[in-house]
C-alpha cells in the first residue's frame, strides 16, 4: 500500500477493509519517514505493532488482482 492511501485510511471516519498477513486490521498512524504503519488486529486492539506499508492490503486491491486473473487466463 502506498503512503498516501494509508494516510487517507488512517484519518477516514469510514472503516476500510485492510489486512496484514490475511488478518483484518485498523491503521492508527502512518510513519512517512520509515514507510511503516502502526496497526492492530480488529479483534485484538491490545496487540499494536508497526509494520511495513508494503505488507498492508486493501480489499479492493485484492478484487483488482482477481479481476485481472479472470480477464487474462494462464497460457496452456
Amino acid at each position: 500500500m502506498n503512503i498516501q492511501r494509508a494516510q487517507e485510511i488512517a484519518v477516514s471516519p469510514v472503516m476500510v477493509d485492510v489486512t496484514y498477513n490475511g488478518t483484518p486490521i485498523y491503521i492508527q498512524h502512518v510513519d512517512e519517514k520509515n514507510d511503516t504503519a502502526r496497526i492492530y488486529p480488529l479483534d485484538q486492539p491490545e496487540n499494536e505493532q508497526s509494520v511495513p506499508l508494503s505488507s498492508l492490503v486493501e480489499s479492493s486491491q485484492m478484487l483488482d488482482i482477481v479481476d485481472i486473473k479472470m480477464i487474462c487466463p494462464s497460457p496452456k
